[in-house]
């Protein structure tokens, strides 16, 4: 199969059902984690649908904040962003005091090179350079109850497993991007949210709007077995009395300083 067709993200709204709901929880926390003052400049790199900027503007008081993102829709969804690409910033040198990127660095073809454009764009002074990706090896609930039903059903389908295609999720290769790019002071620390889903709808149905590898796995079945893999899941996944599906997710956080 195509990898990269698994890998497209177009529909802000999609996402947000999907992901950007639990990626908001989890910046709150990786905000409150990089402890910056108030008036500073952010640089949200991979911005998205704008979530992570979002809670820099509610929480951390910045005097700017800047997203940028390869995709239009995200974009539009975002508001003050602008289409880029996370390897070649569209920003002076030292121009911010912070870069972060949530979600983001799996996604991309060169996340040294996207490090390395990140700690150009925070002034050499001590600028903190700080990002957080799904631990989908081993504690991002929802994308391990799926991938490990799918390969229940589909052996073949192993290699589209997230936890595999995304080995740099982890701490020592995230601290060693980190130190590549010439950062210091490299802290890995572990983020872990709630993700309670209302019903097996409320976690299923994002599941069909194809955005990210997934959804996008589901959206290439057959209907017949798209039916399985709705009935095998939702045997899988715990339930709750009221019908909830009670999960966790956990984030690996990395920070560093430039010199």
């Amino acid at each position: 199969m195509d990898e990269q067709r698994y890998d497209v993200w177009t529909s802000g709204a999609a996402y947000d059902r999907y992901m950007g709901r639990w990626s908001r929880a989890v910046a709150r926390e990786f905000t409150a984690w990089l402890g910056r003052p108030d008036g500073l400049a952010w640089l949200d790199v991979g911005c998205g649908t704008g979530v992570l900027s979002a809670v820099v503007r509610e929480r951390c008081r910045p005097a700017r904040v800047v997203g940028c993102d390869r995709s239009e829709g995200f974009v539009r969804m975002a508001g003050a962003a602008v289409v880029a690409d996370a390897t070649a910033l569209p920003v002076r040198d030292g121009a911010f005091d912070v870069a972060v990127s949530g979600l983001t660095l799996n996604f991309l073809p060169e996340p040294a090179a996207a490090v390395t454009a990140m700690a150009r764009a925070v002034h050499r002074d001590g600028g903190l350079v700080a990002a957080y990706v799904w631990d989908y090896a081993e504690r991002m609930g929802l994308l391990r109850h799926f991938w490990d039903t799918v390969i229940e059903l589909d052996p073949a389908a192993a290699e589209l497993d997230e936890g595999r295609r995304f080995p740099g999720c982890r701490p020592q290769p995230l601290h060693d991007l980190w130190t590549g790019a010439g950062l210091t002071d490299v802290v890995v620390r572990a983020i872990e949210i709630p993700t309670v889903f209302v019903d097996f709808a409320d976690l299923w149905g994002p599941f069909l709007a194809g955005q990210g590898p997934a959804p996008g796995y589901v959206a290439a079945l057959s209907l017949a077995d798209r039916d399985r893999l709705r009935e095998a899941l939702r045997t899988a996944v715990p339930t709750a009395h009221d019908g909830s599906i009670p999960l966790w997710a956990r984030a690996w956080a990395v920070r560093g300083r430039t010199r």
